[in-house]
């Protein structure tokens, strides 16, 4: 212990010249949440052993480190050790941690298997298969991932990306709209600008990525604690601001400019606040002046998160996000254009999106801790439209305007029964309410007419318990059960859930998971007022039943050494009781949704299925290079009222993509400058259409879809290449990152679509984005 605080003291003197930075950060057990003490860190690489000690509250600090990659080593008598490699040390931030450590196992004589940390693992140990973390630092190298948590993802096996002009996608075959959001253990509304009700996307992510630690990302057969989902889970963690000292963020580029800070509120005092603000780089443009196009597009948003620990209550957390987002699109007012086809509306479209948040975690012993957290969110979307007359005054043409908002209350009793045992129970308490209105000016009559005006609220309840039980330092035994319920129509579903997972030897492990799940559908379903034939409107989808599904999935993992690992998935998936469409014609399923909004009536009638295999060959970042290479083979179909079988709109049948990068360290000479390069390839079949009966819609002047052939047309092979450098510099009190993202580098024009165009009589195409450059330059200090 001498030798290693006297190595620690010597380090600091013989790097007195160098730029350097802390790291610090607390050591706790990963189960109970408890601080561990007497915790040995050490510094990776030093000769002699650079190291210190947690303190009794599970605290460490390593001072005057040299800036640049990093790797730390956790070892305690009784615990897994932990190794945290590839760590970004910048002159501009402090680097925080917090480390969780497993209890170990050792049961009788039995021979102890020392399973390598997989590197990706979730940071929630009750997920099996088909889960992952991912780091902030993944949002931000990933190249053209735009510090965006859904396009980062789009990296990852079975996750495709459904249009560029968004950030949606669709995972193992099935709709957006069944991936569900969380944030410090609740459930959130799509934390997106442009967002549509019941959507799980929009065009860009609110949150920054300066709020977020590593977080877990699930593609089925998730754990019992997750509910109200079909297809997948964004389990977001919050990282807390630098409780120490007062740090700044500054970043410009060409999506906007962002602002953020964080800090201490007193010294000696563990609270800490951060925050981030930005602002559209085109909303500023537009405000001053310059011509970006017939529409201006702006967008803004706040997010935060605010630490406040007591000696005796616990410790609580503030904490949410909120986002406004406009298209605004100008009449001419040059009335000579308007008989050549000019413009002569005034659009606005809206989407505003915000959550704001309160937990609250107790420690009941040195086992138990209670988690308790609310949240008040909302959603609206709407759409004005004005007609300028000859004298350029707006007259009122159109408005439409849909609002959904939930106030939840969720509370989790964890507990470690024992280094083998773990229970996880919870409830979550759900109001949901939505309203709607749409009105439009009859010219025949003169005046306004309400088409629609509605509004309805109910709840939901979701309860849970799931257990973690390790039989042998080999087998791994997790099972629980979810129970989801809507009190507007009594409808509810018992979903069991487990997984085994069994190690092999140290590099070898075979892993099975099995879940049902259940959705509630868009609470603007329910509420929707459909007319029939006579013109009487009223709530017909007001008696429908969750839509449900069994997820079975098998996996085999396989480390390569300490740096490479491989991993094999097969899935299937059986979803029933789906709402389609009640008239068999139209073929209609919520599987093949791109949001949540619907105007048909619908019944419980419908089934899907999606089956697969994935493989994924992952290098971990090691000596400043990273590669992730994904494959899919898989179908998706689904079955509507009459009993026939379709692909959906989202069976693109395979999807292959490689992400790759690398950093250069150009040394002292070069001012510690840090070249990195970052590539993204997508390769994927394409999206499907309804197809279009052209002979029909021509002698209509109108499209007439081919229903009962519903999605046989598929776009042509999607291919996008991705490009991005990077530029780092430590200063003496700051760092700054110059990064390019060239988005699309090869400008292929991929098709998005097919539609029947009403003027010229004929079928057009339409591409989607076309190559963008995204310029920004970020400033740490």
């Amino acid at each position: 212990m001498k030798a290693l605080i006297l190595s620690f003291f010597l380090f600091q003197s013989v790097h007195a010249q160098v730029m350097t930075q802390s790291i610090r950060g607390t050591i706790i057990d990963k189960v109970s949440q408890t601080p561990i003490y007497g915790v040995t860190v050490v510094l990776m690489g030093t000769d002699p052993i650079i190291g210190t000690m947690s303190d009794l509250d599970g605290n460490f600090i390593l001072e005057n480190v040299p800036v640049g990659k990093v790797g730390l080593q956790f070892s305690s008598v009784g615990y897994e050790t932990v190794t945290m490699e590839n760590l970004t040390l910048a002159v501009g931030k402090e680097l925080v941690l917090q480390v969780g450590m497993e209890e170990k196992v050792i049961i009788g004589n039995e021979t102890v298997v020392t399973v390598k940390v997989d590197k990706r693992k979730p940071q929630n140990d009750m997920l099996t298969v088909s889960s992952r973390t991912f780091s902030v630092e993944e949002t931000q190298k990933f190249a053209a991932a735009v510090n965006d948590p859904l396009r980062m993802a789009q990296s990852y096996a079975g996750v495709v990306s459904t249009e560029d002009g968004n950030n949606n996608i669709s995972i193992r075959g099935n709709a957006p709209g069944g991936l569900l959001w969380r944030m410090e253990g609740i459930d959130i509304p799509s934390p997106n600008h442009f967002t549509q009700p019941g959507a799980s996307g929009g065009g860009i992510s609110i949150l920054s990525s300066q709020l977020l630690s590593n977080s877990d990302f699930s593609t089925g057969a998730f754990g019992a604690e997750y509910g109200n989902a079909l297809s997948g889970v964004f389990d977001l963690r919050l990282r807390k601001g630098n409780n120490q000292k007062r740090e700044y963020t500054f970043r410009a580029g060409v999506l906007g400019i962002d602002v953020a800070a964080e800090g201490p509120f007193k010294k000696d005092y563990a609270g800490s606040y951060l925050v981030n603000y930005r602002y559209s780089t085109l909303g500023i443009l537009s405000s001053i002046g310059v011509n970006i196009g017939p529409g201006v597009t702006t967008f803004q948003d706040l997010s935060y998160h605010v630490f406040l620990p007591t000696k005796k209550a616990g410790s609580f957390s503030l904490f949410g996000f909120g986002g406004l987002s406009s298209q605004v699109f100008a009449a001419d007012k040059d009335t000579s254009l308007w008989s050549k086809g000019g413009n002569r509306f005034n659009g606005n479209f809206y989407s505003n999106t915000g959550a704001f948040g309160l937990s609250h975690i107790y420690h009941l012993n040195s086992n138990n801790f209670l988690k308790t957290a609310v949240v008040i969110s909302t959603n609206g979307v709407g759409y004005q439209e004005d007609e300028l007359n000859y004298e350029l005054k707006p007259e009122f043409r159109y408005e439409q305007d849909i609002w959904q908002n939930r106030q939840a209350i969720s509370s989790t009793l964890n507990s470690k029964l024992s280094s083998r045992s773990s229970l996880r129970t919870g409830v979550i308490f759900s109001r949901l309410n939505f309203t709607t209105d749409q009105v439009w000016y009859d010219d025949s009559l003169n005046k306004n007419i309400t088409l629609k005006e509605n509004e309805g609220n109910t709840f939901m309840y979701q309860a849970y318990s799931q257990m973690k039980h390790k039989l042998s330092t080999r087998l791994t035994l997790q099972g629980g059960v979810h129970v989801i319920g809507l009190a507007l129509n009594n409808t509810y579903s018992i979903e069991p859930r487990a997984s085994v997972n069994y190690a092999f030897d140290s590099k070898n492990s075979l892993s099975f998971g099995y879940g049902k799940h259940s959705q509630v559908q868009p609470i603007s379903i329910y509420f929707s007022r459909i007319a029939d034939s006579l013109g009487n409107s009223s709530e017909v989808n007001k008696d429908l039943g969750l839509s449900k599904a069994h997820h079975f999935v098998l996996a085999y993992d396989r480390n390569f050494g300490k740096h490479w690992r491989g991993r094999v998935e097969a899935y299937y998936q059986y979803l029933y009781e789906i709402p389609v469409s009640i008239d068999a014609d139209y073929q209609f399923s919520v599987l093949n949704n791109r949001d949540g909004y619907t105007d048909f009536a619908l019944v419980n009638e419908g089934k899907g299925e999606n089956f697969g295999l994935e493989f994924t060959l992952e290098r971990f970042l090691y000596k400043d290079f990273y590669m992730l290479f994904s494959a899919s083979v898989f179908e998706s179909r689904y079955s509507a009222v009459d009993g026939s079988w379709h692909d959906t709109r989202f069976n693109t049948n395979h999807n292959f993509s490689l992400t790759t990068g690398k950093e250069y360290n150009l040394g002292e000479k070069r001012k510690n400058r840090i070249f990195g390069w970052n590539v993204k390839a997508i390769y994927s079949g394409g999206m499907r259409n309804m197809p279009v009966m052209l002979e029909q819609s021509i002698q209509r002047k109108q499209a007439v879809y081919d229903f009962q052939n519903a999605y046989c047309d598929q776009n042509p092979a999607y291919f996008r290449l991705d490009l991005g450098v990077s530029l780092k510099r430590n200063f003496k009190r700051s760092s700054g990152t110059l990064t390019l993202d060239v988005q699309n580098s090869t400008n292929r024009a991929n098709v998005g679509g097919r539609y029947f165009d009403t003027k010229t009589l004929s079928m057009k195409t339409w591409t989607q984005a076309p190559l963008i450059p995204v310029l920004a330059y970020k400033l740490e200090f």
